[in-house]
């Protein structure tokens, strides 16, 4: 019986031991499954962890941070270029207000010598002569309000030298001729013409140089710049005999080629008389001239230094006269 129970104890105890080795195995299979689910997972994990770094990696070479932090190193540049071309254009900018400044500069001094020119050009072109007759055969100039005329004779034609769309032709003959009234004109008209007449006289050489109808311009331009000189000489004179007096000029007298002035002033306590000796370069060239004291100590000296001081332009009789009296005879309270 001992040992029925103690089987039966034992087949107790192994069954016990059995059930409790199939709880624990079945424990153990859950736990098993367990841990295959969390290495399933930790695999995936892995795997997707694999991805990931391989995404990452990918990335890596696609990096939107590093395209963008690329455009912003390119845009730095950019910039930098931009503040390098900025300078530069600042550079080119101070270049041209420079270049502005001297184009302004040579504008005006072109400005000026155009002026300058311009005057000199209506100083030299001057047309003191009204054309009367232009023909096949002649041509007609007056000057100095028509009482002096030039008759030009055309001769035979020149071959092969056109002129104003014509035949040019020679010439053969030039004739100066006073169509003045001596008897009825002032005495400065007539020393404007005497001056005139003179270096017509002194011009030979035009009838060498002047032989073809080409040479008729240059002669007409010459001859009109003696004639303005000579004609402005002779409306000074005029106004000095009108106006004179304010200058303590108290008399005027003309004698051939012979200007003499009478200065008068009891204020200075002088009186003496000045002769010019007038020619037709009036008034490129010094005035030759004489001196006669009356009344006082005035000398040549003393009136050549005044003089002197004289531009040789346009005027320079009535300057001297002026210069004289602010000079020698203007009284100062």
């Amino acid at each position: 019986m001992t040992k029925v129970f103690t089987h039966q104890g034992k087949v107790a105890l192994y069954s016990k031991l059995v059930h409790s080795a199939q709880n624990e195995k079945e424990k153990l299979q859950i736990r098993i499954n367990e841990m295959d689910s969390i290495l399933k997972k930790i695999n995936n994990c892995l795997t997707e962890v694999e991805m990931e770094t391989k995404n990452l990696e990918n990335e890596e070479k696609h990096n939107p941070t590093e395209e963008w932090d690329s455009e912003m190193r390119i845009a730095e540049e950019e910039l930098e270029q931009l503040k390098i071309e900025e300078e530069e254009l600042q550079r080119k900018l101070l270049e041209v207000e420079i270049q502005k400044e001297q184009a302004l500069s040579r504008i005006q001094f072109t400005q000026k010598q155009v002026h300058e020119t311009e005057e000199l050009l209506d100083h030299l072109s001057l047309s003191e002569w009204n054309g009367i007759e232009w023909s096949d055969d002649q041509a007609v100039f007056t000057f100095v309000y028509d009482s002096i005329e030039l008759t030009i004779l055309f001769g035979e034609p020149v071959v092969g030298v056109p002129f104003l769309d014509k035949t040019c032709r020679a010439i053969a003959e030039l004739n100066f001729q006073s169509i003045l009234d001596e008897d009825k004109a002032p005495p400065s008209s007539l020393l404007v013409h005497k001056l005139i007449f003179q270096y017509i006289e002194k011009q030979e050489s035009w009838k060498k140089k002047c032989i073809t109808q080409h040479q008729v311009p240059q002669m007409l331009q010459e001859l009109s710049l003696v004639v303005n000189h000579c004609r402005l000489l002779g409306e000074e004179i005029e106004f000095l005999k009108r106006w004179g007096p304010n200058y303590n000029l108290m008399n005027i007298d003309i004698n051939d080629t012979k200007l003499k002035l009478l200065f008068s002033s009891y204020a200075a306590f002088v009186k003496f008389e000045i002769t010019f000796s007038l020619s037709a370069h009036y008034p490129l060239t010094p005035l030759p001239f004489t001196i006669q004291s009356h009344i006082g100590n005035t000398d040549h000296n003393e009136i050549a230094t005044i003089i002197s001081k004289v531009p040789f332009e346009d005027n320079y009789l009535k300057n001297i006269v002026k210069q004289i009296y602010q000079d020698l005879l203007k009284i100062y309270h």
